[in-house]
């Protein structure tokens, strides 16, 4: 007899990932993708009633975000898994999540194989973390700083700028170039430029040069990181 599949259910805010992660995962052998959802909000009222084992949660969110999704999901269902899938590698987004109970965190960059490889070890009831993530999760242990101080609220970012777009054009005005974006967040320059170039046009700004101009008009460059 064959194993059974592992039943998964995709949370992502955006309809086109949703889509592509819904049709990726159906062409994965011992995969069964049996709903998506658009918030934390959708993907526990799912939970509830399709019992996926693993669900794969993305971390910003509206109306609940992947954290706090996760964290509920804990206590309501335990024995459904988290697989955080998302282009945040920080160490204070992959500690809240780890916290809230996800046994897995994996960026956008990773392919195929490496999903499924998280979801096969996830359903297990095994961690697995992206290779990027756990040497950051690392760092962040042993300089300290991995019970960092509650933050703040953050702003909404201006004109409709996710807070992603927010964050490149800080660091565009910084001076940094979109290698060093990419390294500095821990995603692939490819996508540091689908950023700048959703970015450009809810700015107004035709060029880098105008984009530096904004960022700084707006206060969206991060104190202490500007290039001498």
């Amino acid at each position: 007899m064959s194993n059974p599949g592992i039943c998964v259910l995709a949370a992502d805010d955006q309809r086109v990932v949703r889509e592509g992660l819904a049709m990726l995962l159906g062409l994965l052998p011992d995969v069964e993708v049996v709903g998506t959802a658009a918030n934390g909000e959708e993907a526990l009222a799912m939970a509830g009633e399709l019992r996926p084992d693993v669900i794969l949660m993305d971390l910003r969110m509206p109306k609940m975000d992947g954290v706090e999704a996760t964290r509920r999901l804990r206590a309501s269902h335990p024995e459904i898994k988290v697989v955080v899938l998302t282009t945040y590698a920080d160490d204070r987004s992959v500690i809240e999540a780890l916290r809230a109970g996800a046994l897995g965190y994996l960026t956008k960059d990773v392919g195929a194989d490496e999903i499924r490889q998280a979801l096969r070890r996830v359903a297990a009831g095994q961690a697995s973390l992206d290779p990027a993530v756990q040497m950051h999760l690392i760092e962040a242990i042993t300089t300290g700083t991995q019970d960092p101080a509650p933050p703040s609220p953050a702003p909404e970012p201006p004109d409709g700028l996710t807070p992603r777009e927010a964050e490149v054009l800080g660091l565009i005005g910084a001076g940094l170039s979109n290698a060093e974006i990419a390294a500095k967040l821990f995603v692939s320059e490819a996508t540091v430029k689908s950023h700048v170039n959703h970015m450009l046009p809810k700015i107004g700004a035709r060029d880098r040069a105008q984009a530096v101009g904004y960022a700084y008009r707006h206060g969206l460059v991060p104190p202490g990181s500007v290039r001498r």
